[in-house]
C-alpha cells in the first residue's frame, strides 16, 4: 500500500472573545505552517451563525491560502449542500478548482446546525434529502452541456431558452480536475446511511474526531458493504480517519496541556451543543450503555483524545490501527491557539516525527 498521508482538520475551533481578524490569520498562519511541513491535507468547516466555529464560506479562505501555498490540497469539510443552490455550488467549485489548479478536494454533505437552518429557511428535517438532491444535480452539470433542464423536488434547473454560443450564452463551467476533484463524504454513526451513499458512489468516507474505534470500524465495514453490492472496489487508501491529536516532547506535558486547552474545551463545547439540543452523548459511547454523565474528559482522554509523547501516540495509533483497519489518511483536528507555542510544536511533531514512526511501523513508505 501507499504512504498513510496526513491532514488537518478546523471545524474552526475559536474562543469567541478572539477577534475574527486574529481567528483568519490564525488559521491562514496554521494552513501555511502545515504546506511547509508538508502535510498532505487541509480541511475548513462550513458554519454561518455560531460564534466558536466562525469560517462561513471556507471557498474564500481556501482559494486565499492557496496563494499562499505551494503544496498541500485544501477542502471544504463539507461543503453544506442544502444550503446553496446547486447550481451556484458547481459552477463556484468548478472555479475554485481552476484558482486551485487542480488541488482542490471536495466532502459533500448536509449542515445540520439548528441556526444556520433557521436563518436559511431550511427544515432541518428535510436536510439530509436536499443535500442528496443538491449532489446528484451538481454532478450532473459538471457532466452536461446546454440546453438542460434538471427537476427535482427541491430544486428546478433550465438552460435552454437563452443559449446563444456564438457570443458565449450559456456556458457552464467545468473544474479543472476532470471529471471533477475527488469527493469524500463526512460520517459520524453506526450503520451509516451517508456510508451508503458514498460506497455506492465511489466516494471516501471521512469520520468524525469524536467517535470512537469500534464506530468508526463499523463505517468502513457499512461502506465496503454498499460499494461491493453495485460493484465498486472499495480500497481502504481512500478510508480517511480523523483524531483529535496532541503531541509534546514528554506524554506528561502533553496530557496536562490538553486537560486546559482548546482541545478539552472542543470536546465539552460539544457535549455542551447536544445536551442544549436535547440529544444526550451518544455521538460519543462506544458502548450505548454508558450513562451520559460518564461521558466527561477522563472519557475523552482514554477513547478520543490521543495525548502524549510521539511514541505513545504512536502506540494508541497502531492500537486504533488493530480495532478499525488499514486507512489512507491520518486526519488531525486543531484548535484555537490558546497557547501558539504548544499548539505549533505538537503541529511539527505530527508531521515530521509521528507520521514517519507510524508509516515505519504500519509497514508502508516513509515518504
Amino acid at each position: 500500500m501507499e504512504r498513510i498521508k496526513s491532514g488537518i482538520f478546523i471545524m474552526p475551533f475559536h474562543d469567541p472573545a478572539k477577534p475574527l481578524t486574529q481567528c483568519y490569520d490564525e488559521d491562514m498562519e496554521l494552513a501555511i505552517l502545515a504546506d511547509q511541513l508538508g502535510i498532505d491535507e487541509f480541511w475548513v468547516g462550513e458554519h454561518h451563525t455560531m460564534g466558536y466555529e466562525n469560517i462561513t464560506m471556507p471557498e474564500i479562505f481556501i482559494s486565499a491560502a492557496m496563494r499562499e501555498t505551494t503544496q498541500i490540497r485544501m477542502g471544504p469539510a463539507p461543503v453544506c449542500l442544502q444550503q446553496h443552490h446547486p447550481a451556484v455550488t458547481a459552477s463556484r467549485l468548478a472555479f475554485l478548482d481552476h484558482l486551485c489548479k487542480g488541488r482542490l478536494n471536495l466532502c459533500f454533505g448536509a449542515g445540520t446546525v439548528s441556526t444556520d437552518m433557521e436563518l436559511l429557511g431550511i427544515d432541518p428535517k428535510e436536510g439530509a434529502a436536499m443535500a442528496a438532491e443538491a449532489m446528484d444535480m451538481v454532478l450532473e452539470l459538471w457532466s452536461l452541456e446546454p440546453p438542460f433542464e434538471i427537476n427535482g423536488k427541491y430544486w428546478n434547473i433550465s438552460l435552454k431558452e437563452n443559449i446563444d454560443m456564438e457570443i458565449g450564452l450559456g456556458i457552464t463551467h467545468k473544474p479543472y480536475q476532470k471529471p471533477f476533484p475527488p469527493i469524500s463524504m463526512p460520517v459520524s454513526s453506526m450503520n451509516s446511511n451517508t456510508a451508503k451513499i458514498a460506497g455506492r458512489r465511489g466516494f471516501s468516507p471521512f469520520t468524525h474526531c469524536v467517535i470512537t474505534g469500534n464506530v468508526v470500524a463499523n463505517i468502513w465495514d457499512t461502506y465496503e458493504e454498499a460499494a461491493l453490492a453495485v460493484g465498486n472496489a472499495p480500497d481502504r487508501q481512500d478510508f480517511k480517519v480523523t483524531r483529535a491529536i496532541f503531541l509534546a516532547d514528554t506524554t506528561l506535558e502533553a496530557e496536562r496541556i490538553v486537560r486546559n486547552n482548546s482541545l478539552a474545551a472542543g470536546f465539552e463545547y460539544i457535549g455542551s451543543l447536544l445536551d442544549r439540543a436535547g440529544a444526550g452523548r451518544e455521538m460519543f459511547k462506544r458502548d450505548p450503555q454508558i450513562s451520559d454523565s460518564d461521558i466527561n474528559l477522563s472519557y475523552w482522554m482514554d477513547e478520543q483524545i490521543i495525548a502524549g509523547d510521539v511514541d505513545t501516540v504512536l502506540d494508541r495509533l497502531l492500537e486504533l490501527k488493530e480495532e478499525i483497519g488499514e486507512f489512507g489518511t491520518l486526519v488531525m483536528m486543531s484548535y484555537d491557539w490558546d497557547d501558539k507555542d504548544t499548539w505549533v510544536r505538537s503541529t511539527e511533531l505530527f508531521a515530521t516525527e509521528l507520521m514517519p514512526a507510524l508509516n515505519k511501523a504500519s509497514g508502508r513508505p516513509v515518504t
